[in-house]
């Protein structure tokens, strides 16, 4: 890189010439230096302060439930009242089962949808769907509890796998939209016009150049969505209910019958009077813990990985 000296050159002026650089040295003594180190401070203790219901969470779960935690109890039934061992790998199966099928039913719809809301930004359909989605974004989970309970619990006439991850699906939508919609936007113009210049139709520009594009965004959303639906309660309450058997029999799953989650187990369990159906719930909520950490923290390398893309 070439250097310009001001000395050999009398017609460029040096522009810091008029510069006490003495007067730019922070101190203390200075009223605006010691109003910004005052509230940096502050920022910083209201920031440790909210973290700490956060680690003492997590603290009181790493105590509680990893003392229980075990082979056995990740891959055992839930005991009986008053009896001592047993685990919750019924539970386990049923939430990833549950959250799997809901990922199917919603993602199809959810991505569908938003790249209709990316490509008619400004129609009036398209901002009567935006606006409904934020509002699902505050919509009480028991409400979509209720509302599986009268489309799929009554109508099959039994509690099932399928109807809470029909519930949990309604809950997983407005996540997997929003987001996806603004990971498509998010695609530079550049890239579309480009597309289009070499004869690409609309249809090949959105599944060959947006789609691909927008990948971890989209995946972002989906993880949160995944994040959020694998800790609702609520719902199954209303839809799957509970089991302490094994999802499978005679070889494959029977998704139309009651079944377990890690959730409810935790509902049940904690408010036994039996020490060991107690431990087993802070062990599953341990276990639930750590599944949502993951899902978030895969969530945020994809968002991290759009970002620097």
């Amino acid at each position: 890189m070439a250097t310009i000296n001001l000395n050999s050159n009398p017609d460029i002026t040096d522009p810091f010439a008029g510069v006490d650089f003495g007067q730019l040295e922070l101190s203390l003594r200075r009223p605006r230096t010691l109003m910004d180190f005052l509230l940096s401070g502050l920022v910083g203790l209201m920031t440790l302060s909210a973290l700490v219901p956060l680690f003492s969470v997590i603290g009181m779960l790493a105590w509680r439930g990893g003392r229980r935690l075990s082979t056995a109890a990740i891959t055992q039934l839930p005991p009986s009242a008053m009896e001592s061992g047993g685990g919750f790998g019924n539970a386990i199966i049923g939430t990833l089962l549950m959250v799997s099928v809901a990922v199917v039913i919603t993602v199809p719809v959810g991505i569908m949808t938003a790249i209709y809301l990316a490509q008619n930004r400004h129609s009036t359909l398209a901002e009567v769907v935006r606006f409904s989605a934020k509002v699902l974004t505050g919509f009480p989970s028991i409400l979509a509890g209720v509302f599986a309970y009268g489309a799929i619990v009554l109508t099959t006439g039994g509690y099932s796998a399928i109807a809470g991850a029909v519930a949990l699906s309604i809950l997983m939508l407005p996540t997997i939209i929003l987001t996806s919609e603004d990971a498509i936007r998010m695609v530079p113009s550049r890239m579309k016009e480009a597309a289009i210049g070499m004869g690409a139709t609309p249809t090949q520009t959105v599944w060959m150049v947006l789609i691909p594009t927008a990948i971890p965004g989209i995946l972002t959303g989906v993880m949160l969505a995944v994040a959020r639906a694998a800790g609702e309660t609520a719902p199954l309450l209303f839809t799957a209910l509970f089991s302490n058997y094994w999802l499978w029999s005679h070889g494959h799953a029977q998704l139309m019958r009651p079944t377990a989650s890690l959730a409810v187990l935790i509902y049940n369990f904690a408010g036994m009077p039996f020490d060991n159906q107690v431990e087993l719930a802070w062990a599953a909520a341990l276990v639930l813990v750590l599944l949502v950490l993951s899902t978030n923290l895969i969530g945020r390398s994809l968002s991290g990985r759009q970002v620097q893309s």
